[in-house]
């Protein structure tokens, strides 16, 4: 039987310069081949050019260098790039290039489909496949900074975790990547400029606490009562308000990272003055930087509803009023479904 080869990507430096002790290879090897992995993204062995033919066979026999690929391409109208990957075992995942005047961000998927049946959300209307491995969201990254270049002439400034998928859900493959594109020798990314974004898992946002992690933290709450929340996000069953109030309170004590709420604002649900009011009440218990009022996409299974822009403008003025750091975030993407909650992977029908 043929064995599994090994994914060359998944072994550490020191594995790998065990490797070339092993088959008397000069040392020097395993800083090219580091190179060729994490720096120059060669999505092949064929690719590493200054290696020797006769060694780019060894490594060929010996290991797997599975890579994400772009399987299609969508423009928004708003300069934002949609792209469908594909992965080595033929799944699909989504990964978005939003664009302004100062930044360029990759908002990147961490799970193939997602577990917690989010109801506004299409990918929660996907059953999850399996988790992402921490190369293929480095591929991610790499993909999209890339098409940033490519189109704006910028590199990425900023990374969001607001893709297909939960990130605490998929924790050590997200820290690793992380870990990969803040490294010196990886994408050399300040850490601040990436924002995990959680539908509320208590026990992991404490876990990052412990882990002293250095990126900021974004709650997706969308309902400020425990009774409206497990109506949206049944994950609220397990991970009630109060918990996830602690565990951000106990996040920030550990790292004093920025934390930020998101709140979609859905048309008579929760958009309403007592929203708000219990909304603030939230915002002041816990040292939270800011609040996005977030632009609800419709998608074809929910029935939620867009609030007029009174209502919105209403909302805003309010939260303004009782000195809430709030800002309202304009959907980016409508047109190719690549705005907040509708990533889905439609299949070409």
């Amino acid at each position: 039987m043929k064995r599994e080869k090994q994914n060359i990507r998944h072994l550490s430096l020191e594995e790998l310069e065990a490797y070339f002790i092993d088959r008397n290879e000069q040392k020097f090897r395993v800083k090219q081949v580091w190179e060729w992995l994490w720096q120059k993204h060669a999505f092949s062995f064929e690719q590493m050019t200054n290696l020797s033919k006769a060694l780019r066979q060894q490594l060929a026999n010996d290991f797997s260098l599975p890579a994400l690929t772009v399987d299609a391409t969508q423009y928004s109208a708003d300069g934002t790039v949609k792209s469908r990957f594909k992965t080595f075992d033929g799944h699909l995942i989504e990964g978005v290039l939003i664009p302004t005047d100062e930044r360029k961000t990759a908002c990147v998927s961490s799970q193939i489909g997602c577990s917690l049946s989010c109801k506004f959300c299409a990918t929660g209307y996907i059953d999850r496949k399996r988790n992402l491995d921490y190369d293929e969201i480095y591929d991610e990254v790499v993909l999209i900074n890339q098409q940033s270049e490519r189109i704006y002439d910028k590199k990425l400034t900023n990374i969001v975790f607001m893709g297909m998928g939960e990130p605490l859900l998929n924790y050590k493959n997200v820290l690793k990547a992380i870990e990969r594109i803040t490294s010196p020798d990886g994408l050399g990314m300040s850490p601040r400029r990436i924002t995990v974004s959680t539908a509320g898992v208590a026990k992991q946002i404490r876990q990052l606490g412990d882990d002293k992690v250095k990126f900021k933290l974004a709650l997706s709450l969308h309902a400020a009562n425990d009774k409206k929340r497990h109506e949206i996000m049944p994950i609220n069953d397990s991970n009630d308000i109060h918990s996830l109030v602690e565990a951000l309170n106990y996040f920030y004590q550990q790292t004093k990272n920025e934390i930020t709420f998101e709140y979609i604002l859905f048309n008579d649900f929760n958009d309403s003055p007592q929203d708000a009011d219990e909304l603030i009440k939230i915002y002041r218990q816990v040292p939270a930087d800011l609040i996005n009022i977030i632009e609800y996409n419709p998608i074809d299974f929910a029935s939620f509803t867009k609030p007029s822009e009174e209502k919105t403008d209403a909302f805003m003025h309010y939260l303004e009023k009782n000195r809430v750091n709030a800002r309202l975030r304009r959907s980016r993407g409508k047109d190719i479904d690549a705005a907040c909650g509708q990533l889905a992977n439609k299949e070409g029908h």
